[in-house]
């Protein structure tokens, strides 16, 4: 017999309101030890200078975690005039400076020119690798090197509000892989001014928003009370555009043993309207759907030929 994880059976997401200076993985090891779960993980990294919606996979939902990696999200974020910095954040050595103050009208001129598909230079100070080495970590160690352009998609961007002459803040909905800095760095360069961001939070991660978050400090207050599950939100909410077929038991059983099912072909063709297409992990998975038995959940699986196979499966079940 293997050996019992430690922790508690505990499954679900949460939707964490990440506070300033706080890096992700200490923010899921927090939520991890407030539930005692045997499993944690989150979806879309949050610099520690960055606040807002972080959502953090507890057991099962674990599972769906390279799901909402691919979903579309939300920020807010400030640019602060005069100061370009070598990270493009508050914290990083200034690199040139600039009387140049550019105005809400001048910077509402050139967002178009960044919604859409557009080719985007990542910071060097990233997580993207290069020769099996973290960017961030190449350039605090001062190697020379250059990220290549790469597509990334913003659906919306507009000014939010300009507090005063220094600052202007910004709001934009965009894809995977999109670096706020980024955007930051090249509105300045478009108008000859020096910025970095002084503020950055992430408003919403696929169907995680803001309205949806909780505070680590509200979190263990309702864990203490015992009421921990107002705050869990279930495992399927990071598939809500994942199509749900409910299946009999006896396939319920089937698809939980790695066993496919054979649909009949109405089945199969009110299926196929909601396909969206989507890779997920690099593999195609336009073809995901959802089998549940009795509204719990209880496989991802691949539609092909008429079959679902099982691609992961959910025990959701508790422990005796």
């Amino acid at each position: 017999m293997g050996r019992r994880r430690k922790g508690d059976r505990v499954h679900g997401w949460i939707c964490l309101d990440k506070p300033l200076d706080l890096t992700s993985t200490d923010a899921v090891g927090r939520v991890r030890r407030l539930f005692n779960a045997q499993k944690a993980g989150h979806s879309g990294t949050l610099d520690p200078l960055a606040t807002g919606v972080l959502p953090i996979a507890l057991g099962e939902a674990t599972k769906t975690v390279p799901f909402l990696m691919e979903s579309d999200k939300a920020y807010r974020f400030t640019l602060a005039w005069g100061r370009t910095t070598a990270s493009f954040d508050r914290e990083g050595a200034t690199t040139a400076s600039s009387d140049v103050r550019p105005t809400v009208a001048e910077v509402e001129a050139v967002l178009p020119r960044f919604v859409g598909e557009i080719m985007q230079v990542p910071p060097i100070y990233s997580a993207i690798k290069v020769d099996g080495e973290r960017a961030y970590d190449l350039a605090r160690e001062g190697v020379e090197f250059e990220l290549k352009s790469r597509p990334v998609t913003i659906h919306s961007a507009r000014v939010a509000g300009a507090p005063d002459a220094d600052h202007v803040t910004l709001e934009i909905e965009c894809g995977k892989g999109t670096y706020v800095r980024a955007i930051c760095r090249d509105i300045a360069e478009m108008l000859g001014a020096c910025a970095h961001v002084s503020e950055l939070r992430r408003t919403r991660v696929g169907r995680f928003t803001e309205a949806d978050s909780v505070g680590l400090e509200n979190l263990g207050d309702l864990v203490h009370r015992g009421a921990a599950s107002e705050a869990l939100l279930p495992v399927e909410t990071a598939l809500d555009d994942i199509p749900a077929l409910a299946v009999t038991g006896e396939d319920a059983f089937r698809l939980k043993q790695g066993r496919p099912i054979v649909l009949v072909p109405r089945q199969v063709e009110a299926l196929r309207p909601r396909f969206l297409p989507r890779i997920v992990g690099g593999q195609d998975a336009s073809r995901t759907v959802l089998a549940t038995f009795e509204g719990r959940v209880q496989a991802l699986c691949d539609l092909r030929a008429g079959r679902l196979n099982p691609t992961r499966v959910f025990h959701l079940d508790l422990e005796p």
